[in-house]
């Protein structure tokens, strides 16, 4: 539920410069493929990519921080982007990452309070803003969107309950294994690449990043990963499923 980092620097979107039509093929093939809009005529998308557009974002750079304004909804055309929040000690806590099609900050979209986490580039990116101030209007008039929306809010609701359950009741091992899966996502050529450090990985279970190598070192020798920098490509995710379910 939660929607997004703490940095000390925030660095203000630019637009992306291409021509508007490419940019415009770019916006309706995300909404006509999200499950959110799937459902729409094309005059409804057509309206939406009139209303959305792209903002370009280096890596490093904050989307957003606790307690800005929730001014609209952001999905992630190119890129990663990372979803975090803090301890009462002050230090990060990941929350998710969040691959190309994805959506976040859809919480602010409808309520349009402060936002509760923080968002940062894990690296360069394309995002598509859609503020809160064109959607409501749409929502208006296109009822059931509402009602797909929940869905999509009720599945992280679901997904937080899961990693409530995953904290109390599985090994650190197995939680990295799932988070492994989960964060997995097919690059350009079917690898299921993590774009995540393993610091950022162990920072989502809790676990050290020193007992996050020597697990995913482990992993390594039985061919299930392999390591690269910035990430890792998952070999043989029917291994770890079976690995997080054993263990």
């Amino acid at each position: 539920m939660n929607d997004q980092l703490q940095l000390e620097e925030r660095m203000i979107p630019i637009q992306i410069g291409e021509p508007r039509r490419q940019r415009s093929c770019s916006k309706r093939e995300l909404l006509a493929g999200h499950p959110l809009f799937a459902g729409l005529e094309a005059e409804d998308i057509d309206r939406l990519v009139d209303y959305a557009r792209i903002d370009q974002y280096a890596k490093g750079a904050i989307v957003f921080t606790i307690g800005d304004p929730g001014s609209g909804l952001f999905a992630v055309v190119s890129g990663a982007v990372r979803i975090s929040g803090l301890t009462s000690e002050g230090k990060e806590v990941i929350h998710n990452v969040i691959h190309p099609g994805e959506l976040f900050g859809e919480i602010a979209l409808l309520d349009g309070r402060r936002r509760t986490a923080n968002a940062v580039a894990m690296t360069s990116c394309d995002l598509l803003v859609l503020d809160r101030k064109d959607f409501i209007p749409f929502l208006k008039i296109n009822p059931e969107i509402g009602l797909t929306l929940l869905s999509v809010l009720c599945e992280r609701l679901r997904r937080g309950s899961d990693n409530v359950e995953d904290v109390l009741f599985l090994g650190f091992s197995s939680r990295l294994a799932k988070t492994v899966l989960r964060l997995s996502a097919p690059d350009q050529s079917g690898k299921r690449r993590v774009r995540a450090t393993q610091k950022e990985m162990g920072q989502m279970i809790g676990l050290s990043r020193e007992s996050t190598n020597k697990q995913l070192q482990s992993w390594v020798r039985n061919k299930w990963i392999s390591v690269e920098k910035g990430g890792l490509i998952v070999k043989d995710a029917d291994a770890l499923e079976q690995f997080a379910l054993e263990n």
